[in-house]
């Protein structure tokens, strides 16, 4: 953190002090953008940005609200702590509120340790990124059966987050971030069929080709040709990874603090039950190095670390900030996350599944008649009772091989029994936040032709 970013934060805090504040936290969000997209080997779009954020939660009591800024002009923030300060008059009153204790608050950290930053960013220049995305297209439409680009962009950031409380806190760290996109379309008329790869790791050295990028791309559009609708019943269903972090998403969701306290999650009052087979556990690790959902604190200042929401199948942590923890009777477990013009809220970062034994060949090998999915459209899920209903596309699996690509069908279930008869693969990407492999769920119904 620079000294001129420190100075604005203490300041945030003095004003909050001065004008009535019983406590106040100060955020600030600097970021820089570069965005390059080309279609038919044309320059589409070419963009740059840089923009600084600032935002302040004042405390009355158990009052509280939050403001934020895109300016950093004393004379401002003057008038934005008022603001604030007159909103918290008024905000009805919250037992659970506060800062971090002390002895909560994170105070020894290197964020160098875990390697978000890739110093050769500001040598990445828009020709660069112009150049992979030429690259990813090219290869793109050299594949045998792709007819069209849909177009291909290629983009960096850089995000230093800042943040300061009135208990002592202060602390920053900063992430670089370098994004490969290349859509495809396959067929023509009404035959025509998309899909697309995607890429994205901290360090711009750790990417794959561009070219591997655009042929990828290309093939699964290719694979795509000439769907067919599945049959209606019950089948297995496997979980391509590109999709299976989405099912991880409805089980962390149930045990977000938001949801707990609510009285709004499929998974109430089920702590230290088991959930999923014995063989699976799900852990969340903010401190692996390169990984974009990396922060050594949270953002309530909190210490970050390793831990074990389910455990050999037994549910056995929450997802907490300070707010939700409170109100349950349960500790903090570092997890709040905040943009700077809204309070806290519960969310997790990097997640990690148990990879099977088995891989994804030696799974559908297994399945006489199933669906494999890798792609899902639209959502009803019932958080209350845990019912599962989304429309997919795959490919149908026959005799333990793949036959051809499926889509118009829906495929539905109930959490509870899905997850509790699921079968991990052992495909994991250790580059990526969610770690998440291939998933198959034994029975589930299947609404087609």
């Amino acid at each position: 953190m620079s000294d001129k970013t420190s100075d604005l934060l203490y300041r945030m805090l003095e004003l909050a002090k001065e004008v009535g504040s019983s406590s106040a936290e100060a955020m600030s969000l600097e970021e820089t953008s570069q965005n390059i997209e080309v279609k038919n080997g044309k320059l589409e779009k070419a963009e740059r940005s840089e923009s600084v954020g600032i935002g302040l939660r004042v405390f009355l009591g158990k009052r509280a609200a939050s403001v934020s800024s895109s300016t950093t002009k004393l004379e401002y923030i003057r008038e934005m702590t008022e603001k604030a300060i007159a909103m918290a008059a008024v905000a009805p009153e919250d037992e659970y509120i506060g800062l971090a204790e002390n002895k909560q608050l994170c105070r020894n950290y290197d964020a160098k340790d875990l390697d978000l930053v890739d110093q050769s960013y500001a040598s990445v220049t828009p020709k660069n990124l112009k150049e992979k995305a030429l690259e990813m297209e090219d290869s793109l439409l050299s594949t045998k059966g792709v007819s069209q680009s849909e177009g291909s962009s290629a983009s960096s950031n850089c995000i230093l987050m800042s943040l300061a409380n009135s208990n002592g806190f202060i602390g920053s760290y900063k992430r670089t971030s370098f994004n490969l996109f290349c859509g495809a379309i396959s067929g023509y008329d009404l035959e025509m069929e998309r899909d697309h790869a995607f890429e994205t790791r901290c360090h711009i050295g750790d990417l794959p080709s561009p070219k591997e990028i655009g042929l990828l791309a290309g093939a699964r559009a290719v694979e795509r040709q000439r769907p067919k609708k599945p049959p209606t019943g019950q089948y297995p269903v496997l979980f391509d990874k590109r999709v299976s972090g989405s099912l991880i998403g409805h089980l962390t969701s149930a045990i977000n603090g938001a949801a707990l306290v609510r009285g709004s999650s499929w998974l109430l009052n089920r702590a230290q039950k088991k959930v999923l087979p014995k063989d699976i556990s799900i852990t969340e690790d903010p401190n692996r190095p390169k990984i974009s959902g990396s922060k050594p604190f949270d953002g309530e200042g909190l210490a970050t670390q390793k831990k074990y929401f389910f455990q050999n199948g037994v549910y056995t942590k929450n997802i907490l900030d300070l707010r939700t923890s409170r109100k349950l009777g349960l500790e903090p477990t570092g997890n709040a996350s905040r943009s700077i013009g809204s309070g806290p809220f519960p969310a997790a970062g990097n997640i990690e599944v148990s990879k099977g034994a088995q891989t994804v060949k030696e799974i559908i090998s297994g399945i006489s008649d199933g669906l494999l999915v890798t792609s899902l459209i639209g959502s009803t899920i019932n958080s209350n009772t845990g019912d599962y209903s989304r429309g997919a596309t795959g490919f149908w699996i026959k005799n333990g091989e793949i036959t051809h690509p499926v889509n118009e069908c829906t495929i539905a279930g109930n959490l509870i029994e899905m997850f509790a008869d699921i079968i991990a693969a052992n495909d994991i990407d250790t580059f990526k936040a969610m770690m998440v492999p291939s998933l198959l769920i034994r029975k589930m119904m299947i609404a087609g032709k």
